[in-house]
């Protein structure tokens, strides 16, 4: 490779879809989703319209925080199919013209990564490879820090006879960025993934990787103490740079996730004149129905959904590039939350269209285009995510008695996201012939791709469609304008985009009222050709009376 590489920023027409490995498709029937499986749904991803495959973490891993707890960096978990497997699907994805970026996870390791258990034995070089602290006066914590999943950040280790920081699980300690061997590892780890032909990185909460000197207590964020002190920290600027002088080698695509991160902000990190990151994935457009995080539930908000979507599509425009998502493997299913589980197919197509015609590289996450919703089981057992277990029994605890607590965590729980994908009406929704690892949502029978392929009104022929839409009209995705016309409804979302006399127009209600939709000034509908709907009907002069959750796509000249 050259020193610089010319970076054609190819991921600006490219639609992405997650892969959550463990619960995608199992191809080998030992119950667990595997790079098997994937390989057989390669085709499916491709009928989508998606060109590029984003995986969850598959490097081999005690599986406490289910893979972002890695104990290997530079290989892949039998437990998916090894190394093998991956270079198959990766060879198989590039022929299909589909690209390939893998989860980087470099603000934390696991306990049992070999590094970790040469720091806490104090072996060079490896000492000071992650964050250590001698406990205060009294045996007292380093300071008041919080971690994000267990209680406080500090856990005591017995051999070193110090404490370490976590801002995740226990079993996840920080690394210690400002140690420069540290960072020379990270770069070890990009070469070697982009050598073997990978075309990028999603970086797990790399905003967080650069610790406030002297980790002074946190007296402003009561709920998560510390995190002012480390997200978007002193020297985060400076490492992204230094990981630079590996990515400029190579045509690719990174992608940091930067929670609470403002547009603003954000531009120090995406502007294309100077950023470190081809883009950002923000966490405002999942707090439309909770403050901060899902145990915090507020009633959804069109407007404030709005607001995030406003922010951001202005916030960037002209200077750095967005991200467009409405699920993952962090948040419970969108459906669920900003849709409606009764009006099950047009909720789902009026979230498709509300985000899928903005300026970004839209995300698709396993089960999103089958409008999958939220899991909800009878025992808080049953859950087997390291966060959801822990506001259980401890933060929920204090306030709510048991019933009302799970009752939370059916609303809160990321292992909503991470049930088996449901194929199929087959035993185990087709996910796998042996036993699953983890409990399919019940209503696998009535939701599952085989029986929406076969629909041509179906969420996912709607998705096919849209996305499809995207493509059509590219060059208007990528440069167009955007503009919200009635960012004050509580129950429609109107926005168009504009490029050379040509424009689009999306109307989207997020409720079952009947809701008089007038056309915005400078559009006449029946000029317009209506592309993509939710429902048959015919126009009504120049507006309409919406139907539940009811969506349209308007195209003019």
């Amino acid at each position: 490779m050259g020193d610089i590489m010319e970076q054609t920023r190819w991921y600006k027409d490219s639609v992405f879809y997650h892969i959550w490995p463990r619960s995608f498709c199992d191809g080998d029937g030992d119950g667990v989703g595997d790079l098997h499986g994937v390989y057989g749904k390669l085709d499916y991803i491709r009928s989508l319209g998606c060109d590029g495959i984003w995986f969850s973490p598959l490097y081999p891993s005690p599986g406490v925080d289910c893979g972002y707890d890695v104990a290997d960096y530079m290989d892949i978990d039998p437990l998916f199919g090894g190394m093998a497997a991956f270079r198959r699907v990766l060879d198989a994805a590039h022929e299909r013209g589909m690209k390939v970026i893998m989860d980087l996870v470099v603000n934390h390791t696991s306990d049992a990564h070999p590094w970790f258990q040469k720091s806490r034995r104090r072996i060079p070089p490896y000492t000071d490879y992650y964050i250590w602290r001698k406990p205060l006066a009294g045996g007292k914590l380093p300071n008041n820090w919080d971690s994000q999943f267990e209680g406080k950040a500090w856990q005591w280790d017995a051999m070193r006879r110090e404490y370490y920081l976590h801002l995740f699980a226990v079993r996840q300690p920080d690394l210690n960025m400002d140690n420069p061997l540290v960072r020379q590892e990270v770069k070890r780890i990009l070469q070697f993934w982009l050598e073997l032909g990978v075309d990028g990185f999603r970086e797990d909460v790399i905003t967080f990787l650069s610790k406030r000197d002297g980790l002074p207590n946190d007296y402003l964020m009561p709920a998560i103490r510390g995190i002012g002190h480390y997200n978007d920290g002193p020297r985060i600027h400076e490492y992204l740079r230094e990981f630079r002088e590996v990515l400029d080698k190579y045509d690719t695509f990174t992608v940091g996730e930067a929670p609470l991160l403002s547009p603003r902000r954000a531009l120090d990190y995406v502007d294309e004149r100077r950023g470190q990151l081809s883009a950002v994935i923000q966490t405002q457009v999942m707090n439309a129905d909770c403050l901060l995080t899902e145990y915090v539930p507020v009633p959804f908000s069109l407007r404030r959904l709005k607001r995030s979507f406003d922010a951001w599509q202005k916030g960037l425009d002209g200077k750095g590039w967005n991200v467009l998502y409405l699920e993952n493997h962090d948040h419970p299913r969108v459906l669920s939350r900003y849709g409606s589980e009764a009006y099950h197919t047009a909720s789902g197509k009026a979230i498709a269209a509300c985000y899928l015609f903005q300026k970004g590289t839209p995300f698709l996450y396993q089960g999103q285009e089958i409008g999958m919703t939220n899991w909800r089981p009878r025992r808080a057992e049953d859950y087997e995510d390291v966060q959801t277990r822990w506001h259980y029994r401890n933060m929920l605890a204090r306030v709510l008695p048991p019933s009302v607590r799970l009752k939370w965590c059916h609303r809160a729980s990321r292992d909503s996201a991470r049930t088996p994908m449901q194929w199929s009406g087959a035993p185990n929704a087709g996910f796998t012939t042996g036993t699953p690892w983890f409990r399919v949502n019940e209503n696998y029978r009535r939701i599952n791709v085989a029986a929406q392929d076969a629909d041509p009104d179906s969420i996912l022929n709607f998705y096919r469609a849209a996305i499809a839409l995207r493509r059509r009209f590219a060059t208007l995705m990528r440069e167009g304008s955007y503009t919200d016309h009635d960012p004050l409804s509580d129950g429609l979302y109107v926005y168009s985009r504009a490029l050379n006399g040509e424009r689009l127009l999306v109307v989207c209600s997020f409720t079952d009222k009947a809701l008089r939709f007038c056309a915005p000034k400078g559009f006449v509908l029946a000029r317009g050709e209506l592309l993509l709907h939710s429902y048959d009907d015919a126009l009504d002069g120049n507006g309409f009376v919406t139907k539940p959750y009811e969506c349209r796509v308007y195209h003019f000249r």
